[in-house]
């Protein structure tokens, strides 16, 4: 039986060790809760979370969530799937395993410990929106055959395992739908757009623009992110989302470059390259439920969680 909802929980957080994984653990030990990291740290790394090495109450343990997991906590944190284009394009088939086998057996662990779980879902599950900007109740406009699927539609089945074990097993579910985030300990080559413009700035390379640039991205900081999670696990039971998280502030990809070589000092020229398949033109969420139901809306703006990202990868060049 779970503790008082209130009160410290022993709390565990799949996919730990990645990049908004390490964050959520930061801000969940300072609460003074106990953390058990779970990660196979296959896009995730002990480097994110070594600076809690001797923290007393983390707890890492290297797993698969393809496989069940047998522990005693008071609350599930889901965050665990390869998060970009390469990582999760490696190897199609495991990504969509990660996605909808890692649902299951976490849904199961909550359902048998009968505690509250989280999903980590994502803004893919709009794919190439008709809709702008995306509100939740948007079904979406995805490939169920394309280069993205396995990571798109491995998502959403996710979300259809939550909803279902919410309404057939009646496990308290959070289903949080995540857009771009950016921040200290991103990957350095996760072929995401904000950390490939700053490893080519930095390098002095060609900084690649797929298509014109002219298509858009919203980007939220990762420590706005963390406080958007929290939120929502810690809000009223009748609250199930799924809720958008992400910054509603549009760039263009073309302007997010411009930045970054303005901030790096940089002299590396644009050059543009085709545009990849199924890749969304317009990604930017509509946060009025955020806003409404969590009193949660981004505080950090690009013009200053840019540095910070910009000074951590500067760090790792120094290293």
């Amino acid at each position: 039986m779970a503790r008082a909802y209130d009160s410290t929980k022993r709390i565990l957080v799949t996919g730990g060790a990645g990049f908004v994984g390490s964050h959520l653990i930061d801000y969940l030990l300072l609460q003074g809760h106990e953390v058990l990291c779970a990660d196979n740290l296959f896009t995730g790394s002990k480097r994110n979370i070594g600076h809690l090495h001797n923290h007393p109450q983390l707890e890492f343990m290297r797993h698969d969530v393809c496989f069940p997991l047998y522990v005693e906590v008071d609350e599930i944190y889901n965050l665990a799937c390869p998060a970009s284009p390469i990582h999760y394009q490696h190897d199609p088939v495991q990504t969509t395993k990660t996605s909808v086998h890692g649902a299951i057996n976490m849904l199961g662990l909550a359902k048998r410990l009968k505690v509250r779980i989280l999903q980590a879902s994502t803004s893919e599950v709009y794919g190439d929106p008709a809709v702008h900007p995306q509100t939740e109740d948007y079904w979406g406009n995805v490939n169920p055959i394309g280069l993205r699927s396995c990571y798109d539609e491995g998502k959403r089945c996710a979300e259809t395992l939550f909803f279902d074990y919410h309404r057939q097993h009646g496990v308290e579910i959070k289903v949080a739908r995540i857009f771009n985030t950016y921040g200290p300990r991103m990957h350095p080559s996760d072929g995401r757009v904000v950390s490939n413009f700053i490893v080519q700035a930095l390098a002095g390379k060609p900084i690649t623009i797929y298509g014109d640039g002219s298509q858009t991205r919203s980007f939220c900081y990762v420590d706005d992110l963390v406080r958007g999670l929290v939120a929502l696990m810690e809000s009223p039971a009748d609250l199930v989302g799924p809720i958008n998280l992400g910054n509603p502030i549009e760039f263009t990809i073309r302007e997010l470059a411009e930045k970054v070589i303005a901030l790096t000092n940089s002299r590396s020229p644009l050059i543009e390259m085709p545009l990849p398949a199924d890749d969304p033109q317009q990604r930017k969420p509509d946060i009025t439920q955020a806003q409404t139901r969590l009193g949660w809306e981004p505080a950090i703006p690009l013009d200053q969680g840019l540095p910070a990202t910009i000074a951590y990868f500067q760090s790792l060049h120094a290293d």
